[in-house]
């Protein structure tokens, strides 16, 4: 196996394994002061139950997240030094700043955590929101070093200066931070809502009648209706500036190959990247052509525009994007089903409802997993898009003993969390 394929194996591994948490991280602190405020205006039991829980989630995934992406940093170095040298201190502000919010968030969540009989209830609450905010301002933060590998403005400067290189300009005003960054965070708060619906879904099946369950389902499609129904129209912001700055990447999430104008949306299909086509697909009239330009008859650039040798992996960015949409469209369709049932019927959900919320328990990640798939291999064969090449920025040491040990560590860690989050029960009250 070439250091290549190594790196990009472990890359990939940990990223993906890493990404769960960041969501986990970014969402969960939410529902935690959801629930804290329900129970603060209510006064029922069940939200006080959910609280005191739920912190104790939060705290998990905080820890692993933590070990997780530090292990991921030391990787950019193990991995990836020919980029490090060359790009690595236009990067580092976020990284720096990542680490201001990371301490943020550590501190008050042991605030919160221990502050239950010692602070004011609204201090107390003040300190769950900051929890949230620094676990979101983390993810947001680091995002911008992402958002420069893919749109690398000031590249010029960077390439003959760059102690002159602004670090706010460069990564936080980068136009593609923003579109990367509301998309994704947004994605974090669906994959988050709905994993959690998921769990008490099930729950509610074995027990209907449990109002704490139900309190449970409440918070969390609370903020899962409002992620999944805006996920849309930031996905279609992001995919018309894709076409502007990365149109080989939208016309492999596409399998777009040839130019034209009136071009469908392809749903499905089987990709033959040899042969140039798409067999089996749901074709959408013009939908591709509306997706990137709000014109039904717009002209579209296919991968003919581009070298073979600059495409992605079109097959797998094709399935990715069908994946991310199709789970997407499943959740949304889950939520407002749920809020039509509560909002107008006012009866016990059908248990029809509770099974599609069962299933939907892992579609919010996967369809993170799936849209951070097409964002990173529909940049390939770029780790700088356009500038610098992944096989020329890869280690020229063994590269196989880092991959053997972050998916053995990274493996144990996955094993030791599923474990303790399923020790974990809802703690009773007085």
């Amino acid at each position: 196996m070439s250091n290549l394929i190594a790196a990009r194996i472990t890359m990939g591994y940990t990223l993906a394994f890493h990404m769960i948490f960041a969501a986990l991280g970014v969402a969960f602190p939410l529902l935690l002061v959801l629930a804290n405020v329900a129970w603060l205006k209510t006064g029922k039991q069940e939200y006080l139950r959910l609280t005191k829980t739920w912190q104790k989630v939060v705290s998990v995934t905080f820890a692993i997240g933590a070990v997780t992406g530090t292990g991921l940093s030391f990787m950019l170095g193990l991995l990836w030094p020919s980029f490090m040298k060359l790009y690595g201190d236009t990067m580092g502000p976020a990284f720096q700043l990542e680490g201001f919010a990371f301490f943020i968030e550590a501190i008050f969540l042991g605030l919160y955590l221990y502050g239950w009989k010692r602070l004011s209830p609204g201090l107390h609450l003040f300190c769950g929101v900051m929890v949230g905010i620094g676990g979101a301002a983390s993810a947001v933060l680091v995002q911008a070093a992402n958002a420069w590998m893919q749109h690398p403005v000031n590249i010029a400067l960077v390439q003959t200066n760059p102690a002159a290189v602004p670090p706010f300009t460069t990564l936080f005003l980068n136009p593609y931070y923003w579109y990367l960054t509301i998309h994704g965070t947004i994605g974090c708060f669906a994959a988050t809502a709905f994993l959690v619906a998921g769990a008490y879904a099930w729950k509610l099946l074995k027990k209907p009648g449990s109002s704490l369950y139900q309190a449970g389902l409440k918070v969390a499609l609370s903020v899962g209706i409002c992620a999944a129904a805006v996920l849309p129209l930031s996905g279609h912001l992001y995919a018309q500036y894709l076409g502007k700055v990365q149109p080989a990447k939208l016309a492999a999430a596409e399998a777009h190959f040839v130019t034209g104008t009136n071009v469908p949306l392809l749903v499905g299909g089987f990709v033959d990247k040899e042969a140039g086509q798409v067999t089996g697909a749901l074709k959408i009239p013009g939908g591709l052509s509306f997706l990137a330009h709000d014109d039904f008859s717009a002209e579209v650039t296919g991968l003919d525009k581009f070298p073979k040798e600059d495409w992605p992996n079109v097959t797998i960015v094709h399935y990715a994007f069908d994946i991310m949409v199709g789970c997407g469209m499943l959740i949304l369709l889950a939520a407002v089903w749920y809020w039509g049932v509560v909002l107008f019927r006012k009866e016990r959900l059908p248990r029809n409802l509770l099974r599609l919320l069962v299933v939907c328990f892992p579609l919010g990640i996967v369809a993170f997993e799936a849209g951070w798939m097409v964002t990173e291999i529909g940049r390939q064969p770029w780790i700088v898009y356009g500038v610098m090449r992944t096989r020329d920025a890869v280690t020229q040491n063994n590269a196989l003993p880092v991959m053997w040990t972050y998916i053995l560590v990274y493996g144990a860690l996955m094993v030791a969390t599923i474990l303790i989050l399923r020790r974990i029960r809802h703690v009773e009250v007085e």
